[in-house]
């Protein structure tokens, strides 16, 4: 499920540098496009984890729940807030729930060690 890119929302980041999805993708997949959009080089390589899609400030990237799981059309929309992060799902038949979860790190301070 690599990222697909609403051209219309996707400023680049300002083309200030690095974008954010290009910063944050651990597989060195995302880049700017000559018009200065951000995309996915190589999707099928894309490790799914939507690491760009939390950090894009635009809300311009997305995900796409494959056919096999939701079919056509639906989405799976996440917005990382301070401490928590909110799922937006829309199904097939545009119906919208959101869910909201604490972050693991949230109130503690101090990044989570691995």
């Amino acid at each position: 499920m690599p990222p697909i890119t609403e051209i219309e929302k996707c400023d680049g980041c300002k083309s200030e540098g690095e974008p954010l999805c290009e910063q944050v993708c651990p597989g060195d997949l995302m880049r700017l496009s000559p018009e200065q959009k951000g995309y996915c080089v190589q999707p099928r390589d894309c490790w799914d984890c939507m690491c760009c899609i939390k950090a894009c400030p635009k809300g311009a990237l997305e995900t796409r729940i494959p056919y096999q799981i939701g079919y056509r059309n639906a989405k799976l929309i996440p917005m990382m807030g301070t401490n928590n992060i909110t799922w937006t799902c829309i199904d097939i038949n545009g119906k919208t729930e959101r869910f909201q979860y604490v972050t693991r790190t949230a109130g503690t301070g101090e990044e989570e060690e691995w």
